[in-house]
C-alpha cells in the first residue's frame, strides 16, 4: 500500500463512521449544523485572554464523542495533523504581548501566553465540532443540509464536488506512483524532473477522469441536487436537540459557571 493509498484510507474514515447508528446519527443534518454554527459563534465570541469560560465548552464534544460512537484515537489523529497550523498562529504572541495580565502567586503570566493559550483551545474545541460533525452526518449530509437551510446551491455544489475530485486524484495519483515503482526497478529516489512530468499527467489524467465521472453523473439523471440515502425529517427530538445546544452555550457564555464555580469553592473551604 502506498502513501497515497493510506491518505485516502484516512479521508474516508469521517465517512465510515457517519454509517453508524446513535442517536447523534439519527438527529436530522439541519439540527447539527445548526447546533455546530452556535458552538462556533460562540467559541470565537469570547476575548482573547479568557481561557477559563472556553473550558465547560469541551462538554459539548465530549458528549458528541460519547454518544456518537467516535473513537477517540480518530479524533486526536485529525487534530495533530491540523495542530501545527494553530501553533503557528500563535507562537509569536508571548514576544509581541509581554504586559503581565495575571499574576498567580508570585508567577507573572503576560498577555502573550493567554492569548496564545486561548488560541489552541479555540482550535481544539473549533476543530472537533467540525471533524465530530463530519463522523456523525457525512459530507453529503452536511452539503444537503447547507443547502436546505438556505445556503447558495453553488457553493454548496462547489463543496461537494471539490471534496469527490480529492478522491479521484488521490486514486490517479496512487495509481502513477505505483506504475512508476513498478518499472524503475528499485532507480533510487526519484528526481525533480520526473516528479514534475508525474505531476503534469497527474493533472490530465485527474481531469480526463472527472470528465468520464460527469458524463456517468449525468446519465444517471443528477440535475445538482445532493441526495443521501437516510431521509430525515425535522422532529422534536431535533428542536430539543438544538435548544438543549442553545441553552447550555448561553449559560457557559453569559453565566460565568468557572467564576461561580471558583466563588463557591472558595467558601466552602475558607
Amino acid at each position: 500500500m502506498t502513501r497515497i493509498e493510506a491518505g485516502i484510507g484516512d479521508l474516508d474514515t469521517l465517512d465510515r463512521l457517519a454509517a453508524q447508528d446513535s442517536p447523534i446519527h439519527r438527529l436530522d443534518p439541519r439540527a447539527k449544523v445548526i447546533a455546530t454554527a452556535l458552538f462556533l459563534l460562540t467559541v470565537v465570541s469570547f476575548s482573547k485572554y479568557d481561557i477559563a469560560g472556553l473550558t465547560p465548552l469541551f462538554l459539548y464534544p465530549a458528549v458528541l464523542l460519547t454518544v456518537g460512537l467516535v473513537p477517540v484515537r480518530v479524533l486526536l489523529r485529525y487534530l495533530l495533523i491540523a495542530c501545527p497550523f494553530a501553533l503557528l498562529v500563535g507562537v509569536f504572541n508571548p514576544l509581541l504581548d509581554r504586559e503581565i495580565v495575571v499574576r498567580w502567586g508570585g508567577l507573572g503570566i503576560s498577555g502573550g501566553w493567554l492569548s496564545f493559550g486561548s488560541i489552541v483551545l479555540r482550535f481544539l474545541l473549533t476543530a472537533s465540532a467540525v471533524l465530530l460533525l463530519l463522523a456523525c452526518t457525512g459530507y453529503v449530509a452536511v452539503c444537503a443540509a447547507l443547502g436546505r437551510l438556505g445556503a447558495p446551491h453553488l457553493l454548496t455544489m462547489q463543496f461537494l464536488m471539490l471534496y469527490r475530485f480529492i478522491f479521484i486524484l488521490t486514486d490517479e495519483g496512487s495509481r502513477m506512483v505505483r506504475a512508476h515503482g513498478l518499472r524503475s526497478f528499485g532507480a533510487g529516489r526519484t528526481t525533480i524532473r520526473v516528479w514534475g512530468s508525474l505531476a503534469g499527467h497527474l493533472l490530465l489524467r485527474a481531469y480526463d477522469r472527472g470528465l468520464r465521472v460527469h458524463a456517468a453523473m449525468l446519465a444517471r439523471g443528477f440535475d445538482g441536487t445532493p441526495r443521501t440515502l437516510r431521509v430525515s425529517r425535522w422532529s422534536l427530538t431535533d428542536t430539543a436537540f438544538v435548544l438543549g445546544c442553545g441553552l447550555f452555550l448561553a449559560l457557559v457564555r453569559f453565566g460565568d459557571p468557572v467564576d461561580r464555580l471558583g466563588s463557591w469553592c472558595v467558601g466552602v473551604f475558607r
